[in-house]
C-alpha cells in the first residue's frame, strides 16, 4: 500500500448521502412573455429572411476559377445579370465580350 488516503472511498456504492429531488416549478407562458415585454427583452424568433433575388444559381465549370468581386449598384448589378441573360451567356464570358468591345473602341 502507498500509504495515501482514497478521497473517494466515503463514495461508494451504494452512495453515503442522497439529495432530494427537486420539485418542479412551472411559469404559465404568458407570464414569461409578460416579463420579457416589460424588460424589453429581444425576441429570439428568427427573422424572416427577405430573398436577395429570384434568380436561380449559376453554377457552371469553365476554367473561370478566380474570383473578382466588384461593388456595383443595384441597377448596374441587374443590368448585367440582364446582358447575360439576353446573350444566352456566363457572367464571365460576358464580362470577356465587354472588355473585348472595350478594346476594339479604343478605350484605354
Amino acid at each position: 500500500m502507498s500509504g495515501r488516503i482514497d478521497p473517494f472511498a466515503l463514495l461508494s456504492d451504494p452512495p453515503s448521502f442522497t439529495t432530494k429531488p427537486r420539485k418542479p416549478t412551472t411559469v404559465k407562458d404568458s407570464a414569461l412573455d409578460d416579463i420579457a415585454r416589460q424588460n424589453n427583452f429581444p425576441s429570439r424568433q428568427p427573422r424572416e429572411k427577405k430573398p436577395v433575388s429570384d434568380r436561380t444559381p449559376r453554377t457552371y465549370r469553365t476554367g473561370r476559377n478566380r474570383h473578382f468581386a466588384v461593388k456595383a449598384t443595384n441597377a448596374t448589378v441587374e443590368r448585367f445579370y440582364k446582358m447575360a441573360d439576353d446573350r444566352k451567356v456566363k457572367l464571365g464570358e460576358l464580362l470577356e465580350l465587354a472588355l473585348d468591345a472595350l478594346e476594339r473602341a479604343g478605350a484605354v
